[in-house]
């Protein structure tokens, strides 16, 4: 019987976007969270008969990635709430285009 290749690409990609996506006010667990669903549901088909598989390490390395990313997100979430309910929305958004005007003079 031919073993089956664990492919971690989709859930590297999702990974990456997550992280690039933190940016935006810890938006990115969105696809943090489908990266590890992905990874996590692979690994427990591939527990079930792992002399059947192939790859389970690289898509095991995959898993942490996403959780890191996604934990990542989550704090970045928490703070950006945070602040949002101490300071207030509009004092948020000036405080946001101060340091978009400073950026952009640089």
């Amino acid at each position: 019987m031919e073993k089956q290749q664990l492919n971690p690409t989709l859930t590297y990609v999702l990974s990456v976007l997550g992280f690039l996506c933190c940016c935006f006010a810890g938006l990115g667990f969105i696809p943090a969270g489908i990266a590890f669903f992905i990874a996590n549901s692979k690994l427990n088909e591939a527990k079930e008969n792992p002399e059947n598989y192939d790859g389970i390490k690289g898509m095991n390395t995959a898993k942490i990635v996403a959780i890191i990313v996604f934990a990542i997100n989550i704090l970045y979430l928490a703070r950006t709430i945070y602040m949002i309910s101490t300071i207030g929305w509009d004092e948020f958004n000036e405080e946001f285009m101060r340091a978009m005007e400073q950026y952009q003079q640089s």
